[in-house]
């Protein structure tokens, strides 16, 4: 009886997220705006070809063509379900293409990035959460290039999450299971010429992005590592004393290195009761803990609308108008907070190599 209201209540806000698969409607993008990411995922194919929630014996790779309606508010992904595709109101596939072998979809990478300049030639790999099908994943990544007009090459890791909101277990295994995959994607895009990777983990993702750095410091994987230029944690689903752990066996952690966090954030309550814990890294607030880490918190809980929690970060769109009035994003991660006030308004506190800031919704 102890377990039949967090099960009850987790399958509830499952139930607040639409659902979908991947629509492929070619010539979409002539209508909406294209987001082209390069994708690697451990998951196993169905009969049909599809990525499934099942464990995949082999990385496969591709690159999706994701087509993004203009009209519509930040954050937002509609899906057609069963009503006749869209491009001017849903999210489509536009084109994809799959390449057999790691050298292929290095080339194309390769072949991506000429011409880029600067910022442009930096990879961003997103790394997505706990009950999450593949398409979901995907499209949220697509989903948030667009609206933070990120210049980076979108590269999604895509682990064969059960995408079911009774799954925890069966995710937390996966996750581990696809270290490996991560581990051999980033060297893949180190490979392909890239200047510099930054990696984004939301939830447990966030616990495989910090694995898999921790596996590979230990292996000596540091040429890859060495060129990680950057490390944003979202709702991280880490216990904070394993956080420490991993940070102290990677040695020097990439920088800039944020964790955001929101108090609010429900689903991440429930985690931490299933381990007996109060909280977990991306619900806590105290920097304390992570002194002497050279890591920022930034404390978001004031974007949170009640639904939004576990992914206000990615979805608010309050809090991404925020990101998307900075002036440079990329400027925005590498300068410390306190020397810029004006950048991303809130209050500051440091705690020895730690800090914490605390954004305000000044939408409300």
């Amino acid at each position: 009886m102890r377990l039949f209201f967090p099960i009850l209540l987790v399958s509830a806000l499952a139930a607040c997220a639409p659902r979908g698969e991947i629509t492929l409607h070619r010539g979409a993008g002539e209508i909406g705006s294209v987001q082209k990411v390069f994708v690697a995922t451990t998951r196993e194919l169905s009969a049909e070809g599809r990525p499934t929630g099942e464990r995949g014996t082999e990385i496969l790779y591709g690159r999706a063509d994701i087509s993004i309606p203009e009209d519509r508010i930040p954050g937002e992904i509609n899906w057609p379900g069963r009503k006749t595709p869209d491009p001017s109101k849903h999210f489509l596939l536009d084109d994809y293409a799959q390449f057999a072998t790691p050298k292929a979809f290095e080339q194309s990478m390769r072949n991506a990035l000429k011409g880029r300049r600067g910022e442009a030639r930096t990879a961003i790999v997103f790394v997505h959460g706990f009950n999450n099908r593949f398409s979901e994943g995907l499209y949220r990544f697509a989903q948030l290039s667009e609206d933070l007009k990120l210049p980076f090459l979108p590269v999604h890791y895509s682990w064969p999450s059960a995408g079911h909101p009774l799954g925890y277990g069966y995710d937390r295994d996966s996750m581990l299971f696809a270290r490996d995959g991560l581990e051999k994607m980033l060297a893949s895009v180190e490979r392909a010429g890239v200047d510099e990777i930054l990696v984004v983990g939301h939830s447990m993702g966030a616990l495989l992005a910090m694995e898999t750095l921790r596996q590979m410091a230990i292996s000596g994987g540091h040429s890859a590592l060495s060129n990680i230029g950057g490390v944003v944690l979202i709702s991280p689903d880490i216990d904070i004393d394993l956080f420490r752990q991993q940070a102290k066996r990677i040695g020097k952690l990439p920088e800039p290195f944020y964790i955001f966090t929101s108090s609010r954030d429900r689903a991440l309550r429930l985690s931490a009761g299933i381990t007996g814990q109060s909280e977990r890294l991306g619900n806590s607030t105290d920097v304390r803990a992570l002194a002497d880490l050279n890591v920022t918190m930034v404390d978001v809980s004031a974007f949170s609308d009640g639904a939004l929690e576990h992914n206000v970060a990615l979805a608010s769109p309050a809090f991404l108008r925020l990101l998307n009035s900075l002036p440079n994003l990329d400027a925005a991660y590498g300068q410390d907070p306190t020397t810029r006030p004006g950048l991303l308004p809130g209050s500051v506190l440091v705690v020895q190599n730690a800090t914490r800031l605390i954004v305000p919704n000044k939408s409300e």
